[in-house]
């Protein structure tokens, strides 16, 4: 018997409740704040994440799906929302527009991880990115968006962790002081950190093992390193968030797993502790990365937020989630001759604007009844002979167990009329 491949999961109907509360809420403040929609391929050319992510990262060396197609081409099943968004931009020439360009997106998102709650080989993704516009100002707007979304889902005790890793001018002497203060610990890192190490010393703050934590705590610190502008940056962006009112904690631990990052990084945390779950979005300031892609110096900042992680801080969190809409009529037929007018009529129902299914025909009217409440419906509309004969329709209300005969006319256009 197939199932599911291991690190990936089947979203019932159950579950599309918490994901379509998820984009409304997403997609009605991301238009408030001016962002317009970006859908971009699955897979893209495998240099793009090597190029943008960096090749030190545990994303490009353990994590990507990569692939030789039958074309003879390299390419990647998409593992970050960011670097496809800043391709697009320069092969349309997106440079050309009004600057900045606010860009969302939703979309499906592949690594190869150890599968746990919350974390997923195949996971989905909404982001924000805006291009062009380097001011702490544009930092502090995407921050509140992302704060403003967790707290428009319900979410509540949640925590914004910040952090300023400097620019390419400053952070050399950051990774320099880095290196030197864990050579002297290297007997007490783990097998990846004294990889890491020499590779990609920056990743050493990020690292989960215990021991390795616990040196990352009195580490150098980035923001002790940052050059005149960069601190300039730093400053006004504190400034800026504690205009908006939005509480946050400087973690100097706080790098984010992708080496485009520049300048901000930032996290948010929800108030219970999950393990893989502790991150229900993340994102930071990529000013070098177009750059890198081959395009003239744009920057950048955005973040992602995970769909099936804020589903489960949804449930943990007990948030009342909208149900989605759901038949208001059963339409039930006595007798097999009603069969096809019963057919009809659900289908006039449909088009008048109100939901309806088609009853199981071969029951009996009790136990068309009882799929009615089985399935949660309202009303059922019922035909028979006699009712066909005169035009006329029952209508069985089942939360009351009272009916009413209406004719067939006055019910559509009373449907009609009425606002869904």
């Amino acid at each position: 018997m197939f199932q599911a491949p291991r690190g990936t999961a089947d979203r019932l109907p159950a579950e599309q409740k918490y994901w379509r509360y998820i984009e409304s809420k997403a997609v009605a403040l991301a238009q408030s704040y001016g962002f317009g929609r970006i859908d971009s391929p699955v897979f893209e050319d495998a240099g793009l994440f090597v190029r943008s992510v960096g090749e030190g990262t545990d994303i490009v060396e353990k994590e990507m799906y990569t692939f030789e197609d039958r074309g003879g081409d390299l390419v990647t099943l998409r593992p970050e929302g960011t670097a496809p968004v800043c391709r697009a931009y320069l092969e349309h020439g997106m440079h050309n527009l009004p600057q900045p360009v606010r860009l969302y997106y939703f979309c499906p998102v592949f690594r190869y991880e150890r599968p746990q709650a919350g974390r997923f080989r195949q996971h989905h993704q909404f982001g924000v990115e805006v291009l062009g516009d380097a001011n702490p100002a544009v930092d502090a707007e995407v921050i509140e968006l992302a704060w403003r979304l967790m707290h428009s889902l319900g979410l509540t005790g949640i925590r914004l962790l910040l952090n300023s890793i400097g620019d390419r001018e400053s952070r050399p002497q950051h990774v320099a002081a880095l290196q030197a203060y864990y050579s002297d610990h290297y007997a007490s890192l783990c097998s990846d950190c004294r990889n890491r190490l020499e590779r990609n010393p920056l990743r050493l703050l990020d690292c989960k093992a215990e021991t390795c934590r616990s040196l990352g705590d009195a580490a150098p610190r980035s923001v002790d390193y940052l050059d005149p502008d960069s601190r300039e940056h730093w400053d006004q962006l504190r400034e800026y968030l504690a205009a908006l009112a939005i509480p946050f904690q400087v973690d100097h631990r706080l790098v984010r797993g992708l080496d485009y990052y520049s300048r901000t990084v930032f996290e948010i945390q929800p108030a219970v502790e999950g393990g893989a779950q502790s991150t229900i979005c993340g994102g930071g300031r990529y000013d070098g990365l177009m750059e890198q892609l081959g395009g003239r110096p744009t920057p950048g900042i955005g973040f992602g937020s995970g769909l099936e992680r804020l589903t489960l801080n949804l449930k943990r969190s007990e948030v009342a989630v909208p149900e989605e809409p759901s038949p208001q009529y059963l339409v039930a037929n006595v007798g097999e001759a009603a069969r096809g007018p019963a057919l009809e009529l659900a289908s006039r129902i449909r088009r008048a604007g109100a939901g309806a299914i088609l009853s199981s025909g071969a029951r009996a009217l009790r136990g068309q009844m009882r799929q009615a409440n089985a399935l949660g419906i309202p009303a059922v509309a019922i035909l028979g002979d006699d009712e066909i004969s005169r035009g006329e329709v029952v209508i069985r209300d089942m939360l009351t167990s009272t009916q009413e005969t209406l004719a067939l006319s006055d019910f559509l256009e009373k449907l009609t009329a009425s606002p869904e």
